[in-house]
């Protein structure tokens, strides 16, 4: 089925399972299936959780993987992991080095949309916009009965029920839901600085 090799007989099994569409492992949250527990653990921790033990060692802000720690961190360090083998151009992310080799080198397949001939790279983004098409919402919030086409904006929408708030003016006391939030309030410069000793 794809080019994948495991080391034991209970690896492969447990892989076919993505193939074969066996989703035996149900979010009680949800509803969402996966076709491993892990992958289902990872939904829990972070559609459905609000802790996020992991910290960027640059500017503090606080995640629910340490996955997303390391990915995030580039911003910072400006680091380009991904390399074009056809010529000298490096990417931050993946889906850049993907779209380039599709645009500069002609190298890949697009994605395109038989509804409104959209072209995508990743075939992430092409799967949800085509649910979008379709209406489908697979992510239920838990507080109420809005549903989404995303993970990611059932995390966004779920502030609304939160009263946590990570993120925060390095300029005064003020602290927001949304990354967005403080982002805004920083170009406005509408706080009052926080006397520093």
């Amino acid at each position: 089925m794809c080019d994948k090799a495991f080391s034991q007989s209970g690896e492969l099994k447990r892989h076919m399972r993505v193939h074969m569409g066996d989703k035996a492992y149900k979010c009680s949250l949800c509803n969402k299936s996966f076709s491993q527990s892990s992958n289902l653990q990872s939904h829990v921790r972070c559609v459905h959780s609000n802790r996020r033990p992991y910290q960027c060692p640059y500017c503090g802000m606080m995640f629910k993987t340490n996955h997303k720690v390391r990915r995030h961190v580039r911003v910072h360090t400006d680091a380009k992991p991904h390399s074009c083998r056809h010529c000298s151009g490096r990417f931050m992310w993946f889906d850049q080095l993907k779209r380039h080799l599709l645009e500069s080198h002609n190298e890949g397949t697009w994605l395109t949309c038989n509804i409104c001939q959209k072209k995508f790279c990743v075939s992430g983004d092409f799967k949800i916009h085509v649910q979008r098409h379709e209406g489908l919402k697979p992510y239920v919030c838990s507080e109420c009965p809005k549903c989404f086409c995303t993970a990611d904006e059932l995390k966004r929408h779920q502030l609304v029920h939160s009263d946590v708030r990570n993120f925060a003016c390095g300029f005064c006391a003020k602290s927001f839901k949304r990354k967005r939030s403080v982002l805004i309030h920083f170009k406005r410069r509408v706080c009052d600085p926080v006397e520093l000793f």
